[in-house]
């Protein structure tokens, strides 16, 4: 979490009040009969929770899901392996800048993209072969640098992927003017690069651009200049067991009262269609540099 959240006084939750394995393996397990046929485990920093690759194998055992990890990367060393024989298909891992100061100056972290660099090498030495790369780009901090990390990136066979830099919580002094767009990222990078969009459909958040002369491809994703509301399709479980169907919420169902009550799995199957039946979330259509006010959920809370 952000360090300027965390002090002497600060109230972890107790580990009663954080879903166990097995709440989450039976909250998956509805909405993979649902038709959810990707699982994510974000954070935070996911690596945090003692026993992850348990989790892993539980979620494995669901069936023919993409099951993908997004880390910092800094505890792949330890863990990349352990992931890779749980049964983790993918790994994305948060790297905002190769630069010391500047990666100081995003992330606020007692680690360096040194450390970082080194987890990506631990996953593949893991076996991971689909590592993705992302890096939130902030005019003014390190939107002189995309050039230097797309070079960095190009020919590994990651799939760097640039973001813009979005309002996501309250804490993180989101301005409009401090986004830069798509259309800019890619004018930047064509001054160096030749890259081609794909004419066929893509699926996920990112828009993909593949490097002509086949080294690989990078993506952009553009929930600010370009929002894609109407095509998201991602539900988001916290830690302690609200559901949120949108990344801009500033409130969540109870599924933990769900599980912990006499439901039966056929029931919280049916609340869970229920709440997805009736969302309506647009925020990323109708961003404003006013709505950045609103109150909404922490990324270090509900996760990417």
């Amino acid at each position: 979490m952000p360090k300027e959240r965390f002090g002497e006084d600060f109230q972890f939750l107790p580990r009663s009040e954080v879903l166990s394995f097995e709440e989450l393996e039976r909250v998956a397990k509805q909405f993979v009969a649902l038709g959810v046929e990707k699982l994510r485990i974000t954070g935070g920093e996911p690596l945090l929770r003692s026993g992850l690759p348990h989790l892993v194998s539980k979620l494995r055992a669901l069936g023919d899901v993409d099951l993908a990890l997004t880390t910092n990367g800094v505890l792949l060393p330890k863990h990349a392996a352990d992931l890779k024989a749980a049964g983790l298909d993918r790994i994305t891992v948060s790297l905002d800048s190769l630069q010391p100061d500047t990666f100081k100056a995003l992330c606020d972290a007692n680690y360096t993209p040194a450390d970082v660099l080194l987890g990506i090498e631990a996953a593949e030495r893991a076996g991971f072969r689909s590592i993705k790369i992302n890096a939130v780009v902030k005019k003014g901090v390190n939107d002189l640098e995309l050039v230097e990390m797309a070079r960095h990136f190009k020919g590994t066979g990651h799939v760097l992927r640039f973001i813009e830099y979005m309002d996501v919580g309250t804490t993180n002094g989101w301005r409009l003017d401090d986004v830069v767009t798509k259309a800019q990222i890619l004018e930047g990078l064509r001054e160096h690069f030749a890259l081609i969009e794909p004419t066929e459909p893509q699926p996920g958040v990112a828009q993909r651009f593949h490097y002509a002369d086949g080294s690989g491809e990078i993506g952009i994703i553009s929930s600010v200049s370009e929002p894609f509301c109407g095509q998201c399709s991602r539900a988001r479980l916290s830690a302690e067991g609200k559901l949120y169907t949108c990344l801009f919420a500033n409130a969540g169902h109870d599924v933990k009262a769900w599980l912990r009550s006499a439901k039966t799995d056929a029931e919280v199957k049916a609340l869970l269609e229920d709440v997805w039946k009736a969302r309506s979330d647009r925020y990323s259509e109708i961003r404003t540099s006013s709505t950045s006010t609103r109150r909404r959920i922490e990324m270090s809370y509900i996760g990417g």
